[in-house]
């Protein structure tokens, strides 16, 4: 079984800001995949289903992006997933606009989130870094991920995210490929 994790924030308000891009990633496979609600409660929500020959589970974290960790272990331990079956998409202030990079392991990139998840589980885990830009300055960060992408930007992310769910299948059993596909549609313009 897989787990694919996306980051984000739960409230309402956070809806389409930069640091949600990972909910945004879980809605559009619940969305094209037809995944089924397993669990809600405090900390989680759960949903279940099949990404081709896969089980897959999707969670959103409910904690709030810092604590995020609590509710990625609590998944992992319940149903005993093994940790290089753990994938988390997440925004990324390094990469560009709708790029996408994935890695093994590595450094938490000032990402509470990742920071989160590192503490409880450890760092061996597969990280799907989504980029949206950087606001130039450190001092504009914390405003900067919180704020809503433009019109054109929010185009370009569901392009990019309708991509990831087309070929998502192949990140389980060959991520170079998966990259290259989902990199063939350069309908960036911004």
């Amino acid at each position: 079984m897989f787990l694919l994790c996306g980051l984000g924030n739960p409230e309402d308000k956070y809806v389409n800001t930069r640091h949600n891009v990972g909910f945004k990633f879980i809605d559009k496979l619940i969305e094209k995949l037809n995944f089924e609600t397993l669990k809600k409660d405090k900390k989680k929500q759960i949903f279940k289903g099949h990404i081709g020959k896969h089980n897959c589970l999707l969670i959103k974290p409910l904690t709030y992006m810092n604590l995020s960790g609590l509710a990625v272990q609590e998944v992992l331990n319940f149903y005993k997933i093994k940790k290089s079956n753990l994938f988390v998409i997440h925004d990324d202030l390094d990469l560009e606009i709708a790029k996408v990079k994935i890695k093994l392991g590595g450094g938490d990139g000032g990402h509470n989130g990742i920071s989160s998840i590192d503490e409880t589980i450890g760092k061996n885990y597969n990280r799907i870094r989504f980029g949206i830009n950087h606001p130039g300055s450190k001092d504009l960060v914390s405003k900067y991920v919180l704020s809503k992408f433009s019109k054109k930007e929010m185009d370009v992310i569901e392009s990019k995210l309708d991509k990831i769910t087309e070929f998502i299948e192949l990140i389980f059993e060959d991520t170079s490929l998966f990259l290259t596909r989902i990199a063939a549609d350069k309908k960036n313009g911004i």
